[in-house]
């Protein structure tokens, strides 16, 4: 098999890949060298590392107070971060919303389940799945996002963090870090999101996640608050390695906006000559629970044998492997 996804209706109801494979990953072994740095190029320059990256910076240095402002835990650039953090959820999330399933600006071409979003169904709040989505990527994901991102501001301000490093002193460090950001939190992903599939945290919190069998880009956050809990949680690093302020305002940004991609239902976003590839990989795991727990360039669905290619062999060993643990 190649690592490239060649694409192929499969029927008119339904769109997907022929097979998604792992892909260009430095995890590869045997190590590939021109697999790596083909890899590193699209995390770095590619349009989602881009639009992540360039809000990240455009987030920290105009639309956040400075550190002095926030020694003090006052209510109005509490809100405003609040505020903030909305805005920039409806400004991606919203955005691929309104050009996917509001527009149509791309029909159904690359949609992997035609049927689109429910409505009119009594199992999502408001009998409409796009109005649960919002409400709880809007209420319990913008505001566990800014209760994290405003108790990290006020520790940081106040000289809590263990490891504060300043631009002047560490300005190529700094920015390695920026850099590294995402890739972090795609480890911290895997293993938050699947202690949420341990039975008790399913059933109490990561079920609503999982009524979105047929994804969209507001699906993304759209959690149980004991889930945010878990799923932000990752800017608790920042308070115990050496890390500046936009590390904890990138790492919250990159985790409240990212899931947009993997929940679109879209193969790809096509908007002229912009192409934004989202992937297979995720809607996989909102289709049959148990497999696909992390990111496609991470090791860990390999090592721990939940990877989901898209193939029957896939589904075959996936079935096997759930009636093993059934009975044990």
């Amino acid at each position: 098999m190649t690592a490239t996804t060649i694409e192929q209706a499969e029927t008119q109801a339904n769109w997907k890949p022929a097979i998604l494979v792992k892909g260009e990953t430095p995890y590869s072994w045997p190590f590939q060298p021109k697999v790596a740095l083909k890899w590193l190029k699209n995390y770095l320059f590619g349009p989602i590392a881009l639009i992540h990256a360039g809000l990240g910076l455009f987030t920290w240095f105009f639309l956040t107070p400075s550190l002095a402002t926030m020694q003090n835990l006052v209510w109005d650039w509490v809100a405003l971060i609040y505020l903030r953090n909305v805005g920039l959820l409806f400004l991606v999330t919203g955005s691929a919303h309104f050009w996917l399933y509001v527009r149509k600006g791309q029909g159904s071409d690359f949609q992997f389940n035609k049927q689109g979003l429910r409505e009119n169904d009594p199992r999502f709040w408001f009998k409409n799945q796009t109005w649960e989505n919002m409400f709880f990527g809007i209420v319990s994901g913008c505001g566990i996002w800014t209760l994290y991102e405003v108790l990290t501001y006020w520790m940081f301000a106040n000289g809590y963090v263990l490891f504060p490093v300043e631009w002047l002193e560490s300005p190529i460090y700094i920015a390695f870090l920026f850099l590294l950001i995402p890739h972090i939190r795609a480890h911290h992903f895997y293993f938050t999101h699947r202690l949420t599939h341990w039975k008790p945290l399913y059933d109490a919190a990561h079920y609503l996640h999982h009524k979105n069998t047929n994804t969209g880009p507001w699906s993304g956050l759209s959690m149980h608050p004991i889930e945010h809990l878990l799923y932000l949680s990752g800017v608790f690093l920042h308070w115990v390695i050496p890390s500046h302020p936009i590390h904890a305002c990138f790492h919250l940004l990159h985790a409240g906006i990212s899931p947009t991609w993997g929940h679109t239902g879209f193969n790809r976003i096509q908007v002229n000559k912009l192409r934004i590839d989202t992937n297979y990989f995720h809607y996989l795991h909102h289709r049959y629970f148990e497999c696909n727990y992390g990111n496609l360039d991470m090791p860990w669905d390999h090592l721990f044998g939940t990877f989901h290619d898209g193939s029957q062999e896939s589904k075959k060993r996936m079935g096997a492997r759930l009636r093993e643990q059934r009975k044990r």
